[in-house]
């Protein structure tokens, strides 16, 4: 039987598979944002306010 076969660790590997996929997903929706018009700032500003509303507190 061969030996499992890891990137980092056994440990680590899921972490760093789950910093990979958000980077991919800001990057996929600041792009998208970009094309619409919108600067990183007010991307920034919108996914804050979105999270906040997910959470029940209020925007600052």
């Amino acid at each position: 039987m061969a030996a499992p076969s890891y990137i980092i660790s056994r440990a680590v590997d899921p972490v760093f598979a789950i910093f990979i996929g958000v980077a991919a997903a800001a990057t996929r929706i600041n792009r998208e944002e970009k094309e619409k018009g919108r600067t990183t700032s007010e991307t920034l500003a919108a996914a804050k306010r979105r999270i906040l509303g997910l959470s029940g507190k209020t925007a600052v």
